[in-house]
This record gives structure tokens, sequence and C-alpha cells, in this order.
């Protein structure tokens, strides 16, 4: 009986070829991991966006004018009162997941109305002002993709 013929174990072509299926399907899983991630901050960008729209809202019911917050908001985790201070419409101002900074927002007192922008990570996300049809991306996002969300 030859020595060689009953060794058992793998040739270096398997595990080469073992190793690249594998180092193939990691590159695909990485891929699709950033993607969720950023779906993900951009979930909140737009949740924090809707958040800040409602609490206008309500600022603006109670204000004996009809006015909205004034421009620019206070800090990160600030809380937003009305102009006396005595009704609190939101706890903590929502930033941005990524960069810890506030969302944009302007408000036009002649005009009543407000815009509140926030950038996205996503540039094939439907919602953004591309995706709905606006020629380009909001100036705050310097070329990137935004959502922009406007008094109804």
């Amino acid at each position: 009986m030859n020595k060689f013929s009953i060794q058992k174990g793998f040739t270096l072509i398997e595990l080469l070829v073992v190793i690249v299926i594998i180092g193939i399907l990691a590159s695909f899983l990485m891929a699709n991991y950033i993607g969720v991630r950023e779906r993900g901050r951009d979930a909140k960008r737009k949740a924090d966006l809707r958040q800040l729209q409602t609490a206008f809202e309500l600022y603006r019911s109670s204000d004996p004018n009809g006015d909205y917050p004034p421009s620019p908001l206070s800090a990160c985790g600030a809380s937003l009162k009305d102009s006396g201070g005595t009704v609190t419409y939101m706890n903590s101002i929502p930033c941005d997941p990524s960069t810890d900074s506030l969302y944009a927002y302007t408000y036009d007192a002649p005009a009543k109305s407000y815009t509140l922008i926030a950038c996205l990570e996503n540039a094939n996300d439907q919602q953004s002002d591309v995706g709905i049809g606006k020629s380009n991306a909001n100036p705050p996002c310097n070329g990137s993709y935004s959502y922009t969300l406007i008094n109804p």
C-alpha cells in the first residue's frame, strides 16, 4: 500500500477556491451592512424633521400672533418652549445623527412659513428632494441629497 494514497485532506487549490468564495460573500455582506446603516440614519433624520414639524405646529397654534419659532433654533438637546418660556413643545431638539449639529431651519416671519432641511446619505432615497422632482439638493447639503419639509 502506498503511503501517499492514504493521506486525507484538502489540496491547495481547494483551499484557495473556498477562501475566494468566502471573500466574495463577505464583500457583499459588508456593502449591504454599510447601506443599511446609511438608510437607518436617514430614517432617523426624516423622523426628527417630522417631530420638529409637529412641535412647530403646536407652537404656532398657541402663539398669539400665529408665528412659528424664531430661526435659528437653540442648541442640540435644548428644549423648544414658547416665547414666555412657560410651555414646552419639545423636551430635546434633535440633531443630525452623524454630525451632531442642528438641522437647517429657516423662518420667514412676514410669510409665516418655515423650511426644515436634513442632508441624506443614501443617494437612492425616493423621498429626497431630487427623488421628488426637484433639480438639485438644498444649499446646506453641499451638493449631496437633502430632505425638506415646509409648513403645511
